[in-house]
């Protein structure tokens, strides 16, 4: 599957002017791009470089280096992930919202349960080990993420550990 399959993602940016009034900082298309596993494609939309997020920080957040998780911070991506495909087992130490836009996504525990979301469904991820995958041979599955920093969840005292895809 080629990039140009992958619709653009519109990001709507307000802001202040000088005197304070709200305007439209920007308007644009942002492409959808393969990610190297080949399973999705990633559009960064937003990140903050702290939670709670600085109003005042004039940086676009799309510019700013972020893995799957910003460490003490959020972001915000679009992921349309391929017919079929699927990620690898991870955990992350963050609170991920997840929105699916379109299709279905078919969300595997450790322990191998599994659960499917449709369209219109949401999914809260609270530090679990996971993975995500497109159970249609045919349809793109697109879902925004929201991704916060959060504490490990911890066991008997103990933090669990990230997972890196």
């Amino acid at each position: 599957m080629n990039a140009q399959a992958f619709q653009p993602v519109r990001r709507i940016v307000t802001g202040h002017d000088v005197q304070g009034k709200a305007i439209i900082r920007s308007d644009d298309q942002l492409p959808v791009e393969l990610i190297p596993s080949g399973d999705a494609a990633f559009s960064l939309v937003w990140t903050t470089g702290t939670v709670p997020a600085d109003n005042n920080d004039e940086t676009d957040g799309r510019t700013r280096d972020a893995g799957l998780t910003l460490n003490q911070g959020s972001v915000i991506r679009i992921v349309d992930m391929l017919p079929g495909k699927s990620s690898p087992m991870h955990r992350s130490s963050s609170i991920d919202y997840g929105i699916v836009l379109s299709g279905a996504i078919e969300l595997e525990l450790d322990d191998g349960v599994k659960t499917t979301a449709h369209a219109g469904d949401m999914i809260v991820q609270r530090g679990t080990v996971h993975l995500w995958r497109n159970p249609s041979d045919h349809m793109i599955c697109r879902i925004a993420f929201v991704l916060i920093e959060a504490t490990p969840v911890k066991i008997d005292g103990i933090p669990l550990s990230d997972i890196a895809p």
